[in-house]
């Protein structure tokens, strides 16, 4: 057994050792641009409203997006499985912090033993006045041990584990703003098709309109059966078209439900009353890519991943050193011929130094290590790439919002001026000016431009979502312990 005062003196150098083998980390630099490339027309856009970043489906200004925006919040099962990951990873930091402190164990057994006369060593015994062939045994100790971190094998693995909670943090906050961002863009969609149907269907009644008119010419010989069924053959292309986007609503409301964590066809009465498009509001683009992108949490998952990494290569390099253990053990035992367990003189006490040191396994060691840097190496390269790819969508999202809401000014225009021209067509018809065939055409420009309209529109809203998703919209750093990229 060691001497009172050198255990004292390795117990103080552990305290005092601060260092820890292996690279402190450095958040690594990535070079952005300095101002979105699409920031200028965002930055100039008409819009009704503006949004709060942090809650920002409440400024499309339609209730009934936001209501279910909060619902998809409460109830969606990806958001559940994201947040049995943090409790997961909390569990493992908790395993790093116990590591790193001296663990305790209380051990006992109590025994009862039989010897038979008839074995030679009972028969030996049996010999011995006041043999008894039964027997008693009781045993209790106390233990502790304690591995010394003196080269931060252990501190690294708790940065580790800590840097891992806290990208499971970030994992939850991304899979939070991805739920929103989708269950609003699967709602704009549905109003989407709603707006396509509307169309459509309005488009039938005008052919059914004009079939009735060129019927009745025909029942004064006024038309030829030819114009007859031009007539019905448009109105037949027009009504096919309904059946393929009342399916692809039915698709889209199917997948709000599930967004909402419930059996498609829950809120399908909800939606049924049809509502405007939402209106993309206006989008504050104030500070440079980087400050923008620090808000995103898909980055700060890499970042913490590559600082976890970067913990594991001193876990691995602290196998090059000896390991060293506190351990203690106190404890009694005695019989029943002996007296009581804990006043009986049959007691036990040791105190033992341990040693371990892969002094032979220097080669598996450096595996060890050159495979920790290599993931290091993956984990930066897939920081810097999340980096690029958050800019590229924040671009695409720009230019998308920009261009489909001039599209939709354009289309306006042309539906206005194709109705105007749709109507002098039909006039003309009905004075024998035009063919029927030119009335037809006027009524398929129209209802191509109306759907157009309608789908410039929605993806305009859809391109103000996936732009509010790219700035990092939708949650608030402070909301959780992550810590945010600096």
């Amino acid at each position: 057994m060691l001497p009172k005062h050198s255990l004292a003196t390795l117990f103080l150098a552990s305290l005092a050792t601060g260092c820890a083998v292996g690279p402190d980390y450095v958040r690594p630099d990535v070079s952005l641009p300095a101002r979105f490339q699409g920031q200028a027309a965002v930055d100039h856009r008409h819009a009704d409203a503006s949004a709060d970043l942090s809650a920002w489906w409440a400024g499309f200004g339609d209730p009934q997006l936001t209501r279910f925006v909060q619902l998809a919040l409460e109830q969606n099962l990806d958001l559940a499985q994201a947040f049995a990951r943090v409790a997961q990873a909390r569990a493992g930091l908790g395993a790093a912090n116990a590591a790193l402190l001296p663990s305790g164990n209380v051990s006992g057994q109590a025994a009862r033993a039989y010897q038979s006369v008839e074995t030679p060593l009972g028969k030996v015994l049996n010999s011995t006045p006041g043999f008894d062939r039964y027997g008693n045994a009781y045993e209790a100790n106390v233990g502790a041990s304690w591995e010394l971190d003196l080269f931060g094998g252990l501190r690294r693995g708790r940065e580790a584990a800590l840097a891992e909670y806290q990208a499971s943090q970030a994992g939850a906050a991304a899979t939070r703003l991805a739920v929103a961002a989708q269950t609003a863009d699967i709602y704009i969609s549905v109003r989407g098709l709603q707006a396509r149907l509307m169309v459509a269907r309005q488009q039938v009644q005008t052919q059914q309109e004009l079939l009735s008119t060129i019927n009745l010419l025909y029942g004064k010989g006024l038309a030829a059966e030819l114009q007859v069924r031009q007539a019905e053959g448009a109105l037949a292309q027009v009504r096919a078209s309904i059946p393929q986007l009342e399916a692809a609503l039915d698709v889209a409301m199917n997948a709000l439900d599930v967004m909402l964590g419930s059996p498609p066809g829950t809120h399908r009465a909800e939606l049924a009353e049809g509502g405007d498009i939402p209106a993309a509001p206006q989008i504050t683009t104030a500070g440079s890519p980087g400050e923008l992108l620090r808000r995103r949490p898909d980055l700060i998952v890499a970042e913490r991943h590559l600082a976890a990494s970067n913990a594991r290569i001193g876990v691995a390099i602290a196998e090059y050193y000896p390991k060293l253990s506190l351990t203690g053990l106190i404890g009694s035992a005695t019989s029943l011929s002996s007296g009581n367990l804990f006043t009986g003189g049959a007691s036990q006490a040791a105190g033992v130094l341990g040693l371990r040191w892969r002094l032979f396994d220097f080669g598996r060691i450096n595996a060890q290590i050159e495979q920790a840097k290599g993931q290091e190496a993956e984990m930066l390269a897939a920081y810097r790439l999340a980096a690029l790819r958050a800019t590229e969508d924040v671009e695409n999202a720009f230019s998308a919002l920009v261009k489909r809401e001039e599209q939709a000014t354009v289309l306006t225009q042309g539906v206005d001026s194709l109705g105007r021209a749709r109507t002098s067509t039909f006039a003309a018809y009905q004075k024998g000016v035009v063919s029927l065939i030119e009335v037809l055409q006027a009524d398929e420009n129209l209802l191509r431009a109306s759907d157009a309209r309608v789908q410039a529109q929605t993806e305009a809203a859809r391109a103000a979502v996936a732009a509010f998703k790219a700035l990092g919209g939708g949650w608030q750093p402070g909301e959780t312990d992550v810590v945010a990229i600096k």
